[in-house]
């Protein structure tokens, strides 16, 4: 008989990211006009004394540092407490990075000035630009982004702070550039090129360009530094958190559809030249079960505004493009990421196929480069310091040709290398692979859910943690395990997979796999998470393997893992119809019936069993 579980084993509790970031002030600015290269511009500095004041309230995350803050306020759209940084998706915006000022910046010397810089078509696109107050030529860093230029007014004085001429620019369609926004499509490798060409034709320019970005302005970093040869490729790239494609950030890559954060990001930035970072939670306001309708490709029609694109973005199912074509580049990257991140495989896969100097850092962090719960001081890393460092290091040409990767162990304060071949473990710490079998004694004993129904109506929700004990009479909706305490820390540096036997009386069926680390006292924290999908002849028995993604953390003694087998995570992911159709095109659901075979089935992390640590910026600066 199935045991129920424990009422330490009904855990309530989701954590969250829960950051906050002030919004830097929109009123007070006056006109001025400063000399630009001989000639006189006009921009609009904020008033008293020109210094933007946006900061991060919370000091949790990668960086803390005092500076210029980079990104636009993140917005994560959360829902029943759900885990922002396990939701497989993207928040609305980017991370925040600060590039602290090591001098005094006077308030009447780095000014961002707005220029027009012309397209290859001619369309004008708003750029701010922030020139050092030291005599030229600058190396010069370009940040083009969808989320606003202004934002990075601060970020660009501090990069002017360290000698570097630093632009801003609303990619085209968005904010102050015109034309029509198409996310991804190939005018943003066209565009930055002509960026990048116009910066080194200045005279105030030493010629060298480093394209920087995160998120959507990473995929922008990234396309124009794998264009043409010729003047409008930068030298060197930092793309953090990149977001690298459609495909990359619709569906998960063995397919499932990642609907509440593309209809967050969508709702927010989609098909206008603005963002309203919270229509997808007033529309949710106004209808709670807004993603539940079906089809999903008409979510339009309940947002009450016209969204033209959206249909279209399931479309694309090629990926690994931009991993390709890195393949072939020689200039230097710098890959940012976090073992949180619903995007950290595709960072780890940019670096370890990029054909230059390749350098990896993967933090603690989620996709707004912020952590879920406080850091050990070790654990932090001053990003825009190490943006800095690395980028002279570029430039001069002193990094080593090699590969490099460092590693969190997040909850311990220290780092791992990570080997460069496709392991993906820490590397000179003696890694083993720890399996816990399902169904065994020292592994993971079968609590409920051997047989279980994945119903598309009742489905297995990301935002709650809650595991309910099936009631009687009704049968459970997930397959439930639970391990034995930990009796000593364990150290996690590297990919994660759940391997076993099952079979679903449906010829379409998608198999999710949480994994949740539960304290001696009950309280639970995600851990890690993976999603595939499978076709096959209906009670046909088949080996699943879901991969987990890349873990870094240590396990404090008398640590569970709780390991759930379900057929659905929504809303993060669509649901599985269940029928053989498109999940974004069904209009019908139908339950499915599961089994799972304790017997065979394993939980595979990657282990540290000898400890040897780095020091994360000298690592990645060398």
């Amino acid at each position: 008989m199935n045991a129920a579980p424990r009422e330490d084993e009904r855990v309530t509790a989701a954590s969250r990211e829960g950051e906050r970031v002030t919004a830097a002030p929109r009123d007070g600015e006056r006109v001025t006009t400063v000399p630009l290269d001989g000639k006189r511009v006009t921009t609009a500095v904020r008033t008293p004394d020109g210094t933007s004041t946006a900061r991060r309230a919370d000091e949790r995350g990668a960086t803390g540092a005092p500076g210029a803050s980079a990104h636009p306020a993140p917005t994560h759209h959360t829902a029943r407490g759900m885990n922002t940084a396990l939701r497989a998706g993207t928040p609305a915006n980017p991370a925040t990075v600060h590039i602290p000022a090591t001098v005094h910046i006077p308030a009447t010397v780095h000014i961002p000035a707005t220029v027009r810089i012309p397209a290859p078509d001619g369309t004008p696109l708003a750029t701010d630009l922030c020139l050092p107050d030291t005599p030229g030529p600058h190396p010069a860093v370009v940040i083009r982004t969808p989320y606003g230029r202004t934002a990075h007014r601060a970020e660009l004085r501090g990069w002017a702070a360290h000698g570097f001429a630093a632009l801003a620019q609303d990619v085209r369609g968005r904010h102050g550039s015109p034309g029509l926004w198409h996310p991804y499509r190939d005018h943003e490798e066209g565009d930055g090129a002509a960026t990048v060409a116009w910066v080194r034709a200045q005279a105030w320019s030493g010629g060298r360009v480093v394209a920087v970005g995160s998120s959507y302005a990473a995929h922008c970093a990234l396309v124009t530094a794998l264009g043409a040869p010729g003047d409008g490729r930068p030298d060197a790239v930092i793309a953090a958190v990149p977001a690298l494609g459609l495909a990359e950030t619709a569906r998960e890559p063995a397919g499932p559809e990642r609907l509440w954060a593309r209809a967050g990001w969508w709702a927010a930035h989609g098909d206008r030249p603005d963002s309203a970072p919270d229509a997808l939670d007033r529309a949710l306001a106004d209808d709670p079960g807004l993603l539940e309708h079906l089809p999903v490709t008409r979510l339009a029609d309940r947002l009450g505004r016209e969204l033209p694109s959206w249909p279209g973005l399931w479309d694309d199912c090629r990926r690994g493009r931009t991993v390709l074509r890195g393949s072939a580049a020689r200039l230097p990257l710098l890959a940012v990421g976090g073992t949180r991140d619903p995007f950290a495989e595709d960072t780890v896969a940019l670096w370890r196929g990029w054909g230059g100097p390749a350098r990896l850092l993967l933090g603690p962090w989620g996709h707004r480069l912020t952590a879920d719960r406080p850091l050990l001081a070790p654990d932090r890393v001053n990003l825009g310091a190490l943006y800095v460092r690395w980028a002279r290091a570029a430039l001069a040409g002193r990094l080593e040709p090699e590969r490099r990767g460092v590693i969190t162990l997040g909850g311990s304060g220290r780092w791992h290398r990570v080997q460069a071949d496709g392991t993906r473990r820490a590397e000179g710490a003696s890694a083993r692979t720890a399996t816990w079998a399902f169904d065994a004694p020292n592994g993971l004993r079968l609590l409920h859910g051997g047989e279980f129904t994945a119903d598309p109506a009742r489905p297995v929700r990301s935002d709650d943690l809650t595991v309910p004990a099936p009631a009687d009479g009704t049968p459970a909706d997930r397959c439930l395990l639970l391990s034995p305490p930990l009796p000593r820390p364990l150290d996690l540096a590297g990919p994660a997979t759940a391997r076993f036997h099952a079979t679903a009386d449906t010829p379409a069926a998608d198999w999710a796999v949480r994994l949740t680390a539960l304290d001696p006292a009950g309280r639970a924290e995600p851990l890690a998470f993976g999603i595939v999908r499978r076709s096959g002849p209906p009670g046909e028995a088949a080996e699943i393997t879901v991969p987990l993604g890349t873990l870094g953390r240590r396990l404090p003694a008398g640590t569970r893992l709780r390991t759930e087998i379900a057929g659905h995570h929504f809303p993060a992911h669509a649901r599985n119809p269940h029928t053989g159709e498109n999940p974004v095109t069904a209009t019908r659901l139908a339950p499915s019936r599961r089994a799972v075979t304790a017997r065979g089935g394993a939980l595979h992390l990657t282990a540290v069993a000898r400890r040897r640590y780095v020091e994360p910026v000298p690592e990645i600066c060398r």
